[in-house]
């Protein structure tokens, strides 16, 4: 959806627990985010592309190098929360005797 349709769209037109992705005019054609929402939490990547003004102007080569580092933004985000969560969990089990085990990061 794009920003400029957000006022159209009438109160409670979506169901509860929809996403809207809203894009476009918002952000430069050279910059782009990638927003999860889990219900609990809401994280967004962000990446931007840069062009050397000797290079020819391809906008889908921007468009891909920027959506690629907001997606990037966004794994690495996700990878710090759940290595937090497993050192959290790790903590808890080393008060149980048995074998080690875990998930490789």
């Amino acid at each position: 959806l794009p920003p400029g349709a957000l006022p159209a769209l009438p109160d409670g037109a979506l169901p509860p627990g929809t996403d809207l992705i809203v894009a476009g005019d918002a952000t430069a054609p050279d910059q782009a985010r990638a927003t999860l929402d889990t219900g609990t939490t809401v994280l967004t990547g962000h990446g931007a592309a840069h062009r050397n003004p000797a290079d020819a102007d391809v906008p889908e080569i921007g468009d891909e190098l920027a959506a690629g580092r907001a997606l990037r933004d966004l794994g690495r985000q996700l990878l710090d929360i759940a290595e937090g969560d497993v050192g959290s969990a790790d903590a808890r089990s080393h008060a149980e005797a048995g074998p080690v085990l875990g998930w490789s990061l």
